[in-house]
């Protein structure tokens, strides 16, 4: 025995090991590489925060350093112009004269001051014509590792310098100085009044609150790490809701809402996924009830077929009545299949088009196309006349099947009215017929699909049941609705409602 095929074997790709993202090695690689949006928010967070925190205490050492130098400016210019002034006013005390002697001016003067901390006032004598003082005139010692009268290098350069103040750097520290220069009376520089001013514990300070600001900022951004971490955490608390509950979906339970807590960008998201969720049921219900529906329906007319087939004889008018009920059962199948489609399409944003259309003219249309389908007392009832926005073509669709409604449902001679009329926004087209009417039972159920009324007109109806639901479909996509209402006289009457119908 040959075996002519063999099943292939499917894999169901929800089960399937190797499309699992849980197992799948390259899913899993990504998974663990991929950095988390709570953790990128955080680092972000913490890098502006560690510029800003940086750039704080840079500034306030930038700002302490300037001050501590025009400090120390205005310093060293207040004890020079001291000095300046006492040299062209003072007299010497022991003789009530003008002073004649350098060094006896630098002495008298600098018993009398007091130097603050870190400054340092020093009279410097030098021979005629030299370049180098050779007696020191100094106040008082000072705290620094290596004061300006003890660095010989440091008083020859400054006494030789041209400059009247400037910065002098040295191994030991910086020393920032002013130089007053006292000639004699031939005019040569004989001697010089140097105030000196040593920087290190001022720049020193600032450097101080610069690293307890860094320590501080330190503290900030551990504490802000803690706080961010929680709430960024809290913040996207609906986004990993959204992502799980995606993950979750599947196209038997769509069921699954995200809750919805405050008023900001998060929770808008939440709205926007439940919205979607709900658009995405929706859709997946239309899916089903017309497969359902299609089911429902062809099943009947395929059975029918299948079996007058399967019966059929030799006999040729046996054959000719079989094709003839075939044919019929497949033309009834394709008019099931058009309306499912059409009723389908109805949930697609373009199912209407509007555009400006005369409703006068549109209901003479509609009455004009309506008198061919059967031998009615056709009456053109009262007509709007007004523009409005509607799509002509589904109008027309839906009161032609109102009209073929009531040609079914009355019989020759009975009168079928057809008109349109307008309240303020609202306007109505209907079809009116003079036949048994709608029992109670069924008026709440005509516009469903396949649901013809077994009691309805007397009778029941030969087609599928789905003339009314296209009717209401049409009428709902024009933002309306599609109604049953009672006839004066008997009969039934069905009102398209198209509500803010105007241009």
């Amino acid at each position: 025995m040959t075996t002519t095929g063999a099943a292939t074997p499917t894999t169901d790709p929800a089960t399937d090991p190797a499309t699992d993202p849980a197992t799948d090695p390259a899913t899993g690689e990504r998974e663990r590489r991929r950095v988390s949006a709570r953790v990128r928010i955080l680092l972000w967070l913490l890098l502006v925060m560690a510029v800003a925190l940086a750039s704080v205490a840079a500034t306030t050492r930038s700002i302490l350093l300037r001050d501590t130098d025009q400090r120390i400016s205005g310093l060293l210019a207040q004890e020079a112009g001291e000095f300046a002034n006492f040299e062209e006013q003072g007299f010497d005390p022991e003789t009530g004269r003008p002073f004649t002697d350098p060094g006896r001016l630098l002495r008298v003067f600098l018993e009398r001051q007091y130097a603050d901390l870190d400054e340092e006032l020093v009279g410097l004598v030098g021979e005629a014509g030299g370049s180098r003082p050779t007696q020191i005139i100094q106040q008082r010692e000072i705290p620094v590792d290596r004061p300006l009268h003890e660095d010989a290098d440091a008083r020859r350069r400054i006494y030789a310098s041209p400059d009247s103040s400037g910065t002098l750097d040295r191994p030991e520290g910086e020393i920032r100085w002013a130089k007053v220069t006292v000639a004699r009376y031939g005019g040569e520089p004989a001697a010089a009044f140097v105030v000196a001013f040593h920087p290190g514990r001022e720049q020193a300070r600032a450097d101080e609150v610069f690293r307890v600001l860094l320590a501080i900022s330190g503290v900030a951004l551990l504490m802000t790490t803690g706080i961010a971490w929680v709430v960024a955490g809290r913040i996207l608390k609906p986004v990993r809701l959204v992502r799980t509950t995606a993950a979750q979906l599947t196209e038997q339970d769509l069921t699954r809402r995200i809750p919805v807590h405050g008023h900001d960008d998060v929770a808008a998201l939440a709205e926007t996924f439940n919205a979607m969720l709900d658009r995405l049921e929706r859709a997946f219900a239309t899916q089903r009830r017309f497969v359902d529906d299609a089911g429902h329906e062809l099943r009947t007319p395929i059975t029918i077929v299948r079996g007058h087939l399967e019966l059929m004889g030799d006999d040729p008018a046996e054959r000719e009545e079989t094709v003839r009920l075939v044919t019929d059962e497949l033309d009834r199948m394709s008019r099931i299949v058009e309306d499912l489609l059409l009723l389908a399409k109805a949930e697609r944003p373009d199912f209407v088009t509007p555009e400006p259309v005369q409703l006068a003219e549109l209901t003479a249309d509609v009455f004009v196309k309506a008198r061919t389908l059967g031998d009615r007392e056709w009456v053109l009832d009262q007509v709007a006349d007004r523009e409005v926005q509607l799509d002509p073509q589904r109008i027309t669709q839906a009161m032609v099947q109102l009209a073929q409604n009531a040609v079914q449902h009355t019989t020759a001679g009975q009168r079928v009215r057809i008109g349109s009329r307008a309240d303020g926004p609202r306007i109505e087209l209907y079809v009116a017929d003079s036949g048994p009417g709608v029992q109670p039972q069924d008026a709440e159920v005509i516009f469903e699909r396949f649901r013809r009324g077994t009691a309805r007109r007397g009778v029941r109806g030969t087609g599928a049941g789905l003339g009314l639901s296209i009717v209401r479909a049409i009428a709902e996509g024009h933002g309306g609705r599609a109604e049953l209402r009672a006839t004066e006289g008997g009969g039934a009457t069905f009102v398209l409602t198209l509500e803010e119908a105007r241009p």
